[in-house]
This record gives structure tokens, sequence and C-alpha cells, in this order.
């Protein structure tokens, strides 16, 4: 298994530009491997049908950003963590992992491509999962 490790000092030469920053960097396991075919912008017919059809059942569009959210609310924060886990190992399956936040019964996702550096089909896939996950909790 192959992987990158980061190690980040207490310094006061370092400026928290720099620490705040590393979200932006983008890092592949093999620069020469190719995107998968849903990992490709949405052409502009595609998005306007699949995000509006996502709307309906509650994705927004993020402002300043080529990504969708959405926040769902469960009874208790074992269905969320249980939600989370079953999405979890569909991120794995796919190789595309949401970007998410769980306080107690609230889960915060926001999904985009980060290979292609904005909304896919791989975010659409995964959107629709997650609305059936959901449902069935």
């Amino acid at each position: 298994m192959s992987g990158l490790i980061f190690s980040l000092r207490a310094s006061s030469s370092w400026p928290c530009s720099r620490v705040t920053r590393l979200s932006s960097l983008k890092l592949s396991r093999n620069s020469s491997s190719k995107m998968s075919s849903d990992a490709h912008w949405l052409s502009p017919a595609d998005r306007e049908q699949l995000v509006m059809e996502l709307r309906a059942s509650g994705w927004m569009e993020v402002e300043d950003r080529d990504a969708i959210f959405k926040e769902l609310h469960f009874k208790t924060f074992n269905q969320a963590f249980g939600f989370m886990s079953r999405v979890a190992l569909q991120a794995e399956k796919m190789n595309h992992h949401p970007e998410w936040f769980n306080i107690y019964n609230k889960v915060q996702i926001t999904l985009t491509t980060h290979d292609c550096g904005g909304l896919s089909k791989r975010d659409i896939k995964m959107a629709k999962f997650i609305d059936k996950v959901a449902l069935s909790m």
C-alpha cells in the first residue's frame, strides 16, 4: 500500500495561510493514471437536468464552488453514524469520497470531483446513493 505522510511542526515561521491552504493541493497516487469516464465535468445540458433532479430531493449548489451540498437530520447519533458508515463503504467502492461534517444527528455533505475540479457523473451517482440510503434509515 502506498501513501503520503504529512508532518506539520508547530513553528512561528510557518504562515497560517500555508496550513489552511493544504486542502487546495491536488494529490494523486499515480500521475500517469487517467480519470475514469465518470470523473469528467458534466456537459451543460447534462448538468442542468441532473442538478435539477437533485434539487428536488434537497441538494443545493454551493456558492463560489462547483459542488453540491445537502444537510440530513436523523433521529439519533447512531442513525447518523450508521448512515455515514453505509455511505463510506460505497465511497470506497467508487473511490469517490465526500466532504462531510457530523454533529450528533446532523450530517452535512458536499460533493465535488477533485480530479476535474467540479461536478461530475460521480457526484451525481454518489448523491443518488446518499438519497437512497437516507430514505432507508
